[in-house]
């Protein structure tokens, strides 16, 4: 799939075709993960400050913390994901 930007908040973006999933930040499993990443220098701090609302897991094994709610990420991706049906290269999945 192509993909695009989608604004993950306060000026910072991702490219949508890398995210392999976008998770609330709550769980034991989840802290763990995060800091994981943290110590092999996988991670990357997009909140500015603010409480972090979302991490984004890609597919290079980077985890992103985003001060914006899951839903909303959630709803940018999908949204992108209906325009592409026409920019996608013939044969690929849908």
């Amino acid at each position: 799939m192509k993909g695009t930007l989608i604004h993950i908040g306060f000026g910072n973006v991702i490219y949508s075709a890398r995210v392999v999933a976008i998770i609330n930040p709550g769980s034991a499993p989840i802290k763990k993960l995060r800091e994981e990443a943290r110590t092999r220098g996988k991670l990357i701090d997009a909140t500015e400050g603010r409480k972090t609302r979302a991490i984004i897991v890609t597919d290079s094994d980077h985890i992103i913390l985003s001060a914006i709610q899951v839903e909303t990420i959630a709803q940018r991706v999908s949204g992108l994901k209906e325009g592409f049906k026409e920019v996608m290269d013939e044969g690929e999945e849908r």
